[in-house]
């Protein structure tokens, strides 16, 4: 078949700018060929050279604490969690896919965030995720919704995985662009971990794993376009994933690099086997020398652009230890995987590409890869306009309710609040039998066989604050995602990211994006909690408008001790509560405002980090001393919900008399948002040493009544029965999806 004549129009078909096109004629010193194109548009994709995000994202503190490697080292980040072993996690958006085909778009954002953990050498131990979806008063919504929490469940429970934590929530903002970010977490022991790096000369390349077709061509300069009507048309940029074979995969992978028969190891994600081969080469400063005609295809007439733009699932490439081939062939046939021969490394730092006998491409991998010669820019920045209409709004622009306990009620059971069983459900979340708590608490918690420790991990982040305050709503993605790890008994240790923004050619959306990666920045530094790495997706655009700036933050946490493992939920009838934390009836963003009013208004709450270190600290030392039962982050929904939840979220239904005081107005206070609070509760013999421990540590708290009876009763003229309240807490998204 003849190749297209390669042109500033086809060049601009494929993504690339006028100023790209003359570099890369620059660079080559020839107008590059068609495959050569193919390859220069996906490695300067948005999505694989981070060419508008990545001077930004360097402004993050991107080492430190027990950061084995740095930020954008490897695949994925590595935390020395003590006794030889490491973690490894990362989270990646599939946003764009799971738009068009929300089933293999979830699944595969699952298989592609699984194997940059296995590639590394730790075997994966969960799964979480975090997703946005339009309101489930609409069908396509309702459709996109359950398919990709079908997408997400069967492809972890296939694997093999345990799908532990997650969140979801519902806004008009995403209904074009659903965000789908896919976060797994995996252990090794140190020092036994494997790079993806190429060097040593005449070692082999191999690629292992599922044959090569034409599934997900382009899907990494899809994903660097705005969803549109033309979008539905891209189906084809879609992968398609094979939970089994990936399975065998994991298993095949980690026995090569357990006998050490390899050099390095990457996963074919984004931009296939052009983006393996020129990263691993650029990386080792070394070259390859591939030939096209070894590759296993499921089509025979694949072209060379074809096969090396493929993003085909569950298929990675291997340098092997010279003369230790044989070795890994003899494994990979042992799982059933396709394990061939299809080039060699060489000391030129040179990527030469042969197909049917004629050489393709010819490029130098270091203008191909981000911290190469891949472009770098600095987007012009403007705050929104909308920001000043929009923060006019206060408290007083609340009316006063006509009936308190039905408002209360009603904010109690939107969407955003109430449980997401329906979702979790379709997990499996006990499977390898480490989870000591799934779903539904403030973070998940895994334990480390063969110690006494356990992880504690969450995903976060309230995006209306960041789309009212995009500094202060990026501190408190960080710092409500610690808060759910302190409640669990865990201390924070580090972070993984993935920035979901507009379009970054608009100042506004670019201005956004500036400022919660400066906000995030600020809370990982008092945090100590240095960023790993992550994902940065942009153009999360349908043609109504862009979606609420989301930089989701993945957290990691370490319990050293398995009996300071600690949930939401009251424990016992006759404990005392406390609140921690002083309110401000801060009620901007709130879910509040939006249910009530049907409007995101007014500014973020404020977050003073040092207070919330401070809080940090007090919680984990109650924990630690053994003085508290359970303990819960007020977070959307205020106090009130907060409440409702330690009351119904326990195997059994235990109420509570509370005394909670008003600063201005009943409504406000109880469903203000104010950061920094978290409700413990404590037995009536740890009383006295619980409030010497917080005296001392300098926090505001306050005695707010004592657990017991099945209702629900606040300053004596508010009272829930538990029962409803349950209810409605478990049953309303099943009962909406009942009727998709």
């Amino acid at each position: 078949m003849k190749e297209p004549v390669v042109n500033f129009d086809l060049a601009s078909q494929h993504g690339l700018n006028e100023e790209e096109y003359n570099k890369i004629i620059e660079i080559l010193g020839r107008v590059p060929t068609f495959t050569e194109l193919g390859i220069y548009s996906v490695m300067w994709s948005e999505h694989c050279s981070y060419k508008n995000s990545i001077k930004v994202l360097k402004t993050l503190p991107r080492s430190g604490g027990r950061l084995l490697v740095g930020a954008g080292e490897e695949n994925a980040g590595l935390v020395d969690i003590g006794d030889g072993y490491a973690i490894a996690f990362k989270i990646e958006s599939h946003n764009h896919p799971s738009a068009v085909e929300p089933y293999q778009g979830a699944a595969t954002g699952v298989g592609g965030i699984l194997r940059d953990i296995f590639t590394m050498g730790a075997r994966p131990i969960a799964c979480l995720n975090s997703l946005r979806f339009g309101t489930l008063d609409d069908a396509r919504t309702r459709y996109l919704f359950d398919g990709v929490v079908r997408g997400i469940g069967d492809y972890g429970n296939c694997f093999g995985v345990p799908t532990v934590a997650g969140e979801v929530y519902f806004d008009e903002c995403y209904k074009g662009n659903p965000l789908v970010n896919a976060m797994a977490v995996g252990i090794v022991k140190v020092g036994q971990t494997v790079s993806a790096t190429a060097e040593g000369e005449g070692n082999p390349v191999m690629i292992v794993g599922s044959s090569t077709g034409r599934d997900g061509i382009h899907g990494a300069t899809f994903a660097s376009e705005e969803i549109s009507e033309k979008s539905e048309a891209k189906r084809p940029s879609v992968q398609v994933g094979d939970p089994f074979t990936e399975k065998l995969l994991l298993e095949a992978t980690l026995e090569i690099i357990k006998e050490e028969l390899v050099v390095g190891i990457q996963d074919m994600g984004a931009a296939g086997i052009s983006c393996s081969t020129s990263e691993m080469s650029a990386k080792g400063k070394a070259g390859m020398r591939i030939d096209l005609d070894k590759v296993p295809l499921r089509e025979s007439d694949m072209s060379a652009y074809e096969i090396m733009l493929s993003e085909s699932q569950e298929r990675m490439l291997v340098i092997a230890k010279n003369g230790k081939e044989g070795r890994i062939k003899e494994i990979f046939e042992k799982w059933d995987l396709h394990c061939e021969i299809i080039g060699t490394v060489t000391n030129e730092e040179k990527l030469d590409i042969k197909h049917r006998g004629e050489m393709k491409a010819s490029l130098a991998p270091f203008y191909l890869v981000l911290g190469g010669g891949a472009p770098v820019y600095t987007r012009e920045t403007k705050a929104p306009a909308y920001l000043e209409e929009i923060r006019k709004f206060t408290n007083k622009d609340i009316p006063v309710p006509e009936n308190l306990a039905e408002t209360l009620v009603r904010v109690f059971s939107s969407h955003n609040i109430v449980s997401k069983k329906w979702v979790y459900e379709q997990y499996d979340s006990m499977v390898r039998t480490n989870t000591v708590v799934g779903p539904g608490s403030d973070a998940a918690v895994i334990r480390i066989k063969g110690t006494n420790k356990a992880l504690a991990l969450k995903t976060d982040c309230n995006s209306r604050y960041v789309y009212l305050n995009p500094r202060a709503g990026g501190r408190i993605a960080v710092a409500e995602s610690a808060r759910n790890i302190v409640c669990s008994g865990g201390v924070p240790l580090a972070i993984t990211n993935c920035l979901n923004f507009g379009n970054p050619y608009k100042p506004e959306i670019y201005w956004q994006f500036t400022e919660a990666v400066a906000g995030m920045g600020e809370a990982c530094r008092a945090f100590d909690t240095p960023v790993t790495g992550g994902n940065v997706s942009f153009y999360n655009e349908s043609p109504d408008a862009a979606v609420y700036p989301t930089p989701v933050i993945g957290m990691l946490g370490l319990i050293e001790d398995l009996n300071h493992i600690t949930t939401s939920h009251f424990k016992n009838e006759g404990d005392f509560i406390y609140i921690l934390g002083e309110d401000n009836e801060e009620l901007g963003g709130s879910e509040y405002v939006k249910v009530v009013l049907g409007k995101t208004a007014g500014d973020a709450p404020e977050l003073d980090t040092g207070k919330e270190k401070q809080l940090h600290n007090a919680t984990l030392n109650l924990i630690r001393a053994g003085l508290i039962n359970s303990a819960h982050d007020i977070s959307e929904g205020g106090i009130f919900t907060a409440l409702a939840e330690c009351c119904i979220t326990g195997e059994r239904l235990i109420g509570a008399d509370a005394t909670i005081s008003y600063k201005t107005r009943a409504d406000l206070s109880l469903l203000s948002e104010t950061q920094s609070r978290i409700i413990i509760s404590v037995s009536e013999s740890n009383k006295e040493k619980a409030e010497e421990l917080l005296k001392r540590s300098g926090i505001h708290y306050s005695l707010a009544g004592r657990t017991g009876g099945n209702r629900l009763s606040i300053n004596g003229d508010l009272s829930f029965d538990t029962g409803n309240l349950r209810a409605a807490y478990y049953n309303t998204i099943g009962e909406v999806m009942a009727h998709k």
